[in-house]
């Protein structure tokens, strides 16, 4: 890293906020933190973070307020890290012109890199401008975070076991782990297995 980013990371969660501020800290970053929305745009105004990583359901403003608010007035890159992926928060998301877009549940060793990949894309201009988000585009780094065959995967096991869709998700993150593979990569096996099963004739 060319030189120490400064983060902004903000969440109502505090065991969430102290476990991110933690683990960004120890992999050598700046640590700005605050848990509502209020503070988080007082904080960036002061710190002009180099990025910031945003909650989106927050009490007050949330974090599609203060997204809206660094690109409009500071000119901020920003991110999500939120525990929702339905369809009208992920076209927001893409509207907005976010960096990158995670969904919890994730640790801090999955968040780090995530970070340090949109802090790289930031510093090489191949984001789009903050103060000017292409409407109805994907923000880039949202597709490789967010497929389309992830929210497929989460229905199968939605369907599959009567799960609402946080529990379903936490299955098939405890698969990824269990498999000792990326998110992405366990998915697109579900999604593949599923689509053999369909495509294979009964005996």
């Amino acid at each position: 890293m060319p030189s120490k980013a400064k983060i902004l990371v903000v969440d109502d969660d505090r065991l969430v906020l102290a476990t991110v501020v933690h683990g960004l800290s120890q992999a050598g970053f700046e640590v700005i933190d605050a848990d509502n929305g209020d503070d988080a745009i007082l904080a960036a105004r002061q710190h002009r973070p180099d990025l910031s990583l945003l909650d989106i359901r927050m009490d007050g403003k949330s974090g599609f307020d203060v997204a809206e608010y660094l690109r409009d007035y500071l000119h901020l890159p920003f991110m999500f890290l939120s525990a929702f992926a339905d369809d009208a928060t992920v076209a927001q998301v893409q509207a907005l012109g976010a960096v990158e877009y995670l969904v919890k549940p994730l640790d801090v060793g999955q968040i780090v890199p995530a970070v340090e990949s949109a802090l790289a894309r930031v510093r090489a201009g191949t984001v789009p401008d903050a103060s000017a988000p292409p409407a109805g585009t994907a923000a880039s780094g949202i597709a490789s975070v967010l497929p389309d065959v992830l929210g497929l995967a989460v229905g199968v096991l939605m369907h599959r076991y009567s799960l609402p869709r946080d529990q379903a998700f936490e299955r098939l993150r405890a698969m990824a782990v269990s498999a000792n593979r990326n998110l992405a990569d366990q998915a697109d096996m579900l999604v593949g297995a599923l689509e053999e099963l369909v495509r294979t004739p009964p005996a």
